[in-house]
């Protein structure tokens, strides 16, 4: 199950006291400036979901009536980054699990897109032995990690792909529109560049590896569900085969093969497939 995500940047244990704004609150321009103090409020405290409802709110009410261009401009500039917000994870500043499901959604339901015949790989990524870092170092020091961590697996995404946080240590890479080939050259090179990065400048005695797992899916619509299951397993299979690896299906035998140095280990699990 995803961890509780912790933060270094706000401090959501106290929620503001937003008082109920009744629709006969004064005229229009009242009720959008009320409405706009609360999300201010709400933002503050990192609560952007709400802040992002009452910005929504106030865009509406303004739209709908005259008033200055500059204003209805504002509002829709802080509508669309309360929006942005609200996908993103308050540690690493990466893509959050709601984000991930909602895009992974629609990308799976898109029968239009011109990508159907290559498909959509989905990675997960897990770091290795992570517990032991935070039980080494302390949770504030394991969070300092994840923030260069995804500043690694976001380096040199091809278009359209993106990064996402699955749960606690774990991170999802989405890539549309790309055949295995590519997406494990992609995770190989994350791998590689996580494996050799100057970790010592937190801790002379800190190495941080990841294990990848990659899954693929074409032709007809795959379940959100599966790919991430497919993908989980072959994570699992990286693991067991001695961490620091990415794990994928060669095709076409779909036997369970590692990237890179890790290819040429002798025991790789077979998990069974369950993506069509």
């Amino acid at each position: 199950m995803p961890e509780r995500v912790s933060t270094l940047t706000h401090d959501t244990s106290v929620a503001p006291v937003i008082p109920d704004i009744p629709t006969t609150a004064g005229s229009v321009g009242t009720r959008a400036a009320l409405h706009t103090a609360a999300a201010e409020k709400l933002a503050a405290v990192g609560d952007w979901e709400q802040a992002y409802e009452h910005l929504r709110t106030a865009v509406r009410l303004l739209h709908c009536q005259p008033g200055p261009a500059d204003e209805l401009a504002r509002l829709r500039r802080e509508h669309a980054e309360a929006r942005e917000q609200s996908h993103r994870d308050s540690l690493t500043a990466s893509y959050n699990r709601r984000y991930l499901d909602e895009r992974l959604i629609a990308l799976l339901d898109d029968q239009d897109r011109p990508t159907r015949t290559v498909g959509i790989c989905v990675a997960l990524v897990d770091v290795d032995h992570f517990k032991l870092v935070n039980d080494t170092y302390g949770h504030l020091f394991g969070d300092r990690v994840l923030q260069r961590l995804v500043t690694e697996l976001d380096a040199d995404l091809p278009e359209g792909a993106f990064c996402a946080r699955y749960g606690g240590e774990e991170f999802a890479l989405v890539l549309p529109g790309r055949g295995i080939d590519t997406a494990v050259e992609v995770c190989e090179a994350a791998r590689r560049r996580i494996d050799r990065h100057p970790w010592p400048e937190l801790d002379p005695d800190l190495r941080v590896t990841v294990s990848i797992g990659v899954a693929h899916s074409t032709g007809r619509p795959a379940e959100v569900e599966r790919l991430i299951g497919e993908a989980d397993l072959l994570l699992y299979a990286a693991k067991q085969a001695g961490r620091n690896a990415v794990a994928f299906r060669e095709a076409p035998s779909l036997v369970v093969r590692l990237a890179g140095a890790a290819s040429r280990r002798r025991s790789v699990p077979q998990p069974v497939r369950t993506t069509g």
